[in-house]
């Protein structure tokens, strides 16, 4: 049987990737030491912030579009071959659920996709990919710079990998959905193992 050889500088690359996803999620975990129940994360944290992208028609949006809004925020790509589907999957699952149950509270939420691959994810692409998870899911792509702005003051972590031979490639990216509040300040997140049910009960326990 052959042996696996992994070059080091792939494994520089996923040293690096490993390390900022624990980081990310280190950080995130502390905010959760305040809180009674374990499954929310409440207290001041500085994530999120001003960003200049473009929805899915076209039109340039900035976080003032969402004043007054909690925003029900992932970072991914459409061509993600299972994550992001997982996980938006369960974000309009769960907005489904809280439109059944308190519908006053759930028209207080936007569901917002921003991709991480705007290369690819053109407006009218990324229209397509939402409206399979929820009709009310905004995406949002933008030039890469202000995407990378974005995503830093999210701290999402995210990394081009290399193109194979037919020029194809995959997005390395961390996986959480935030909840912000109408004034764009972070209340909670959520891991990519999170289940659509508690995300609903959660989220509407903290809207108000």
């Amino acid at each position: 049987m052959k042996r696996l050889i992994l070059s080091p500088a792939f494994m520089a690359i996923f040293a690096v990737a490993a390390a900022a996803l624990i980081a990310t999620y280190l950080y995130l975990y502390q905010t959760q030491q305040k809180s009674s129940n374990s499954s929310l994360a409440m207290g001041q944290v500085e994530l999120g912030g001003p960003f200049n992208l473009i929805d899915e028609t076209g039109k340039p949006v900035t976080e003032k579009d969402f004043a007054g809004k909690y925003m029900l925020i992932y970072f991914g790509f459409t061509y993600c071959p299972d994550v992001c589907p997982t996980d938006l999957a369960v974000m309009g699952e769960a907005m489904a659920m809280m439109e059944d149950e308190d519908n006053d509270k759930a028209s207080k939420i936007t569901p917002i996709f921003v991709t991480i691959d705007p290369e690819r994810d053109v407006p009218q692409a990324i229209a397509e990919y939402t409206d399979h998870f929820h009709e009310r899911m905004v995406g949002l792509t933008g030039d890469l710079p202000e995407i990378a702005k974005t995503a830093k003051a999210y701290r999402v972590y995210f990394n081009k990998e290399e193109p194979d031979e037919d020029g194809d490639y995959v997005m390395s990216h961390s996986a959480f959905t935030y909840l912000m509040d109408p004034n764009g300040d972070f209340v909670t997140m959520f891991k990519h193992d999170s289940k659509p049910e508690q995300m609903a009960k959660d989220v509407l326990a903290l809207v108000k």
